[in-house]
This record gives C-alpha cells, sequence and structure tokens, in this order.
C-alpha cells in the first residue's frame, strides 16, 4: 500500500468544506443539516453506489464498506441499509462518508502509481476496505476524520447548538455520564452517550456517539476525561 502522509485535522476540515462548496456550485448549497453524503457520491463524483453482503463478496469478516477505482463505486455492507433498517441511518451514513474520506484523500496515492493501480484496479478487488475494529491505520483514522469534519461542519454544528441553547456555553457532562454508566451497568471504560449528543445527533443524521465525539472536539461538551477517537 502506498505511504500515507500526515494530515493535520485542519487540512482534513478544510478539504471536507472544500468538497461542500464544489458540491454547492453543482448541485445547490447545503444550507442546513443533514449532509447529503449518497448524493455526492452518487451526483458529484458519479460512483455508483450499491448495497451487497461485503464479508461474502471479499471472504473478509467485519467489512463496512468499499470503495473501488476501476468501474469506480462504493460498496456498503448490507446491514447498514438504511431502507431495510432506519436505526442504522447515523451508522451508514458514517461509512458513505469515511468513503468519500478515501476518495478524497487518498485516491491520489493509488492512481499516481502505476504499481498501485495495477495492483488495485481490478474490479473484482477494492482499492479500499473499511472495516469495523478499533485498530486503525492512518488511512483509516483520516477517512473516520473526514468522515466527522462532512457530516458535522463547525458552524452548522455551532448555529444548531445556539439554536438549542441559545448560546455556546459548554455542557459539564460527566455527572450524566456517571448516572448513565451506573443505570446501563457500563465498565469504567465504556462512555455513555448524553442527551444532549442524542438530541442533536437526530437533526444531523448521525449516530449520538459521532455527535459526542464532534461535540466534545468543539469544547461544547466537556467531560474531564481524555476523548476517545472516532470510531
Amino acid at each position: 500500500m502506498a505511504k500515507v502522509p500526515f494530515l493535520k485535522d485542519e487540512f482534513i476540515e478544510n478539504a471536507t468544506l472544500c468538497l461542500l462548496d464544489a458540491y454547492g456550485r453543482d448541485h445547490g448549497g447545503v444550507a442546513r443539516p443533514p449532509i447529503p453524503v449518497d448524493a455526492i457520491i452518487e451526483s458529484h463524483f458519479k460512483l455508483t453506489l450499491d448495497y451487497d453482503d461485503l464479508s461474502r463478496l471479499l471472504g473478509i469478516p467485519g467489512v463496512l464498506g468499499a470503495t473501488y477505482l476501476k468501474n469506480p463505486r462504493v460498496i456498503v455492507d448490507q446491514s447498514l441499509d438504511p431502507t431495510e433498517d432506519p436505526s442504522k441511518t447515523g451508522r451508514n451514513n458514517f461509512t458513505l462518508a469515511h468513503e468519500i474520506g478515501h476518495w478524497e484523500l487518498h485516491r491520489h496515492l493509488l492512481m499516481g502509481n502505476p504499481l498501485q493501480t495495477s495492483l488495485f484496479g481490478d474490479d473484482g478487488r477494492p482499492a479500499f476496505i473499511c472495516r469495523s475494529r478499533s485498530n486503525k491505520e492512518p488511512m483509516e483514522w483520516q477517512a473516520d476524520r473526514f468522515a466527522g469534519f462532512l457530516l458535522m461542519p463547525r458552524k452548522m454544528v455551532l448555529d444548531a447548538w445556539r439554536a438549542r441553547h441559545g448560546e455556546l456555553r459548554p455542557y459539564v457532562a460527566e455527572a450524566e455520564m456517571v448516572d448513565l454508566s451506573a443505570k446501563w451497568g457500563l465498565g469504567k471504560d465504556e462512555r455513555p452517550t448524553v442527551g444532549v449528543a442524542r438530541e442533536l445527533a437526530q437533526e444531523f443524521c448521525v449516530s449520538g456517539q459521532a455527535m459526542q465525539i464532534r461535540l466534545i472536539g468543539l469544547g461544547l461538551i466537556v467531560t474531564g476525561k481524555p476523548e476517545p477517537d472516532l470510531f
């Protein structure tokens, strides 16, 4: 696999803003959430978007998304299809945004290298295979960061928070987290999602966990503890 350069969060976040600007020029601006990640894939990038049993298709367990360069397309595991299970909408959107992250941040690493293009250009083998696991390579971590910034743009989140709370004062969540952990019997390393994050997540069509991590990153939720990476 091609060497992945280090990318600062500022670079990745700016890349999502540039993409939204480009999408807006061609298809109308995105003034409010949710971000139309499926339309970005199909209408802006002109990629085919399908759902399939990726574990069966690729012979690899736990695959959530795959992106192909030749015959360009994105395939998401059928378990995340929101038309079959609306409760998976947030996780599906994050997976779509993650694949967009690969297309924007990493595609050139393969396309610019003839050896890599040959290796990953066959229709039967995707260039990017994304699994549900905690130990992630830099390429996967970067695509996760891209997904979070794309689905929850800073200005939209700040505006939504201000509309709900009247100001940008942070919510101190430590006490609620202690109560929820006790109520749900969570271990000390497990982190519950607080109510303000779950509510805002519905507006952005993301998971409560993803929204909570974004709000913590923006300083709008304070927990007093080190925070996990996005998925």
